[in-house]
């Protein structure tokens, strides 16, 4: 499914990324990234070698789509957030040195543009105590808005940036980790959509 994917955003999005290095090739970690469309779960996880575990919205969890998303071991979570029994499932597997997929802002961007972040993701990065490793993509929100019901061809870039490692951030308060996470994904945001309007 992942070369599926590749392929597919390589021809209907003219699709790049960046930072793939970043992403650790051992031990568990969540990947942290903006939130533009439903095309985000898969144009993030392309660009990782790894396994990972998606968190998604347990709306989504319908027949068929359903069939899939459990193919792809995705956590469900509520809308407000991260539930409990999420919270409980991605401590789980991220412990057990698996990599877990997050979208901190919760929703995706009205305008293409960051949302303030969620708080659900802090409970297991200090309990697990893995990297935060930020990513951010520009285009998706051009291809695929909320208000359109389905996507069109456009050009969308990814760039990962480097880990936020526990020692950087337990000793910090629950709202400045969120501000470091937040100024660190941003810039791979901003990053992305340098690249993807540059000519």
């Amino acid at each position: 499914m992942r070369i599926v994917f590749r392929l597919s955003a390589m021809v209907f999005y003219r699709y790049r990324y960046f930072g793939a290095h970043h992403i650790p090739e051992t031990g568990g970690g969540l990947i942290c990234s903006n939130h533009q469309s439903n095309l985000d779960p898969a144009l993030v996880g392309i660009i990782s070698k790894r396994h990972l575990n998606f968190v998604a919205k347990d709306a989504l969890f319908f027949f068929p789509l359903n069939v899939i998303i459990y193919l792809l071991d995705a956590i469900p979570v509520t809308q407000e957030g991260m539930s409990i029994a999420g919270i409980k499932e991605t401590l789980k597997r991220t412990k057990r040195g698996e990599l877990a997929l997050i979208f901190p802002e919760g929703h995706r961007t009205h305008n293409g543009d960051l949302l303030p972040f969620m708080p659900g993701f802090i409970t297991i990065a200090r309990r697990t105590k893995v990297p935060l490793i930020p990513v951010g993509m520009d285009g998706a929100y051009q291809a695929w808005p909320r208000h359109r019901s389905f996507p069109l061809p456009g050009r969308v870039v990814v760039v990962a940036g480097e880990p936020i490692h526990p020692e950087q951030y337990l000793s910090l308060t629950d709202e400045q980790i969120i501000e470091l996470l937040q100024s660190r994904i941003r810039e791979c945001f901003e990053e992305a959509k340098r690249i993807r309007l540059k000519r």
